[in-house]
């Protein structure tokens, strides 16, 4: 019947139409030209459609593979990227942290004698291992921050762009080695900070707790200790630029050489300079917060040292917009100061110069030196 018929056809085509290798059988279908029967063999696994890739094709598989693990790899970076800058200021501290956690396999008193740390302060005299490690903590915090800077400035850490000028004119152009070399080879900078160092702990200058090992990094006296510093600098530098020009021109003038500053000008002025600016608040905030131990003196050191070498970045950081609503010290508000002296005295914190109204913002100050943003 028709309806038969039918029903065969659309059999005929279902199984016509069905892939080969399912059926592992010699298959039946109508030859269309004839409308007789004919027999076709299935495709075997070995047939074209089953074959095994070639060496192109192989290659051009593991080349795609690669690719989309590397595009994965570099997305992934790409998230870690904006927050790797972050790392440079808990890594200021690394010396004092894993020095004084009894849980750390460098512990002091896992690696050390006791009898190079403990001593009677009316008998002994004051041992020289809490000097080195203290200078040990600021040059290893030194080095991070020299990593940062030197990954920041060739756009590792930006997707490669142009890290922001501070000032609309660019910075200065300069060979980094070159910067390195005068940064740690200034005889105002570094050196005459280790003399400081070594004379006040030696000489037993320093009040009798900053000896004591006991403890770990104190975190009230560490904020105060930067707090007084600063406090004090702020009115130091300011002496300098107003007490008398005689003063300011043996004193702080060289450093106002640099009106467009780089990092690396941080400590390149005059011992003068260095003597009444530094070492003059140093030795006072340690006679005003007398309650510190060895790790909080370091830890002061470093984060001082180098948040100092920091804010003379001739870049925009990271951090920048942050710091700026806390009242924390930026590379465009020390610029403000290199570039017009008279404002914003203060390094570490803008609080004095905010509360004496010294303070200018960079980009509202003046927005045609200043980039946005800065």
């Amino acid at each position: 019947s028709l309806h038969l018929r039918h029903l065969r056809h659309e059999y005929e085509l279902l199984v016509s139409r069905a892939p080969r290798e399912w059926l592992g059988l010699r298959m039946t279908t109508r030859d269309r030209s004839t409308g007789g029967p004919t027999s076709v063999d299935p495709p075997s696994l070995s047939s074209a459609s089953a074959e095994p890739l070639s060496e192109d094709d192989t290659s051009e598989s593991s080349a795609s593979c690669a690719s989309q693990r590397a595009t994965a790899t570099t997305a992934q970076t790409s998230l870690l990227l904006p927050w790797m800058w972050a790392l440079v200021w808990p890594l200021m501290l690394t010396l004092p942290l894993s020095m004084s956690a009894p849980c750390s396999p460098t512990y002091y008193a896992k690696i050390f004698p006791s009898s190079w740390y403990t001593y009677e302060l009316e008998l002994d005299k004051p041992k020289p291992l809490g000097l080195t490690l203290g200078i040990l903590a600021v040059a290893v915090g030194q080095v991070f921050v020299l990593i940062f800077f030197a990954a920041y400035r060739s756009r590792y850490l930006t997707h490669g762009a142009d890290p922001t000028p501070i000032q609309s004119r660019g910075a200065r152009p300069y060979d980094f080695t070159e910067g390195l070399t005068t940064h740690l080879s200034q005889p105002e900078g570094f050196v005459l900070l280790v003399t400081y160092l070594s004379v006040t702990w030696m000489g037993n200058l320093m009040p009798s707790s900053y000896y004591s090992f006991h403890g770990t990094i104190q975190w009230k006296e560490l904020a105060a200790c930067l707090v007084f510093q600063d406090g004090i600098q702020y009115a130091m530098h300011l002496l300098e630029h107003v007490l008398s020009p005689a003063l300011y021109r043996i004193s702080h003038k060289p450093h106002h050489r640099f009106t467009n500053p780089r990092l690396f000008d941080a400590f390149n002025g005059s011992p003068t300079d260095t003597i009444l600016m530094i070492l003059i608040p140093l030795y006072t905030t340690a006679n005003i917060v007398r309650t510190c131990n060895v790790w909080t003196y370091m830890a002061f050191g470093s984060v001082y040292a180098n948040w100092l070498t920091l804010i003379h970045s001739e870049y925009a950081l990271p951090w920048d917009s942050m710091f700026r609503r806390l009242g924390l010290g930026t590379p465009g508000d020390h610029h403000v100061h290199h570039k017009f002296f008279k404002y914003n005295y203060g390094h570490l914190f803008m609080w004095f110069d905010m509360v004496c109204g010294t303070y200018r913002k960079p980009e509202v100050f003046v927005p045609k030196i200043f980039n946005p943003g800065t």
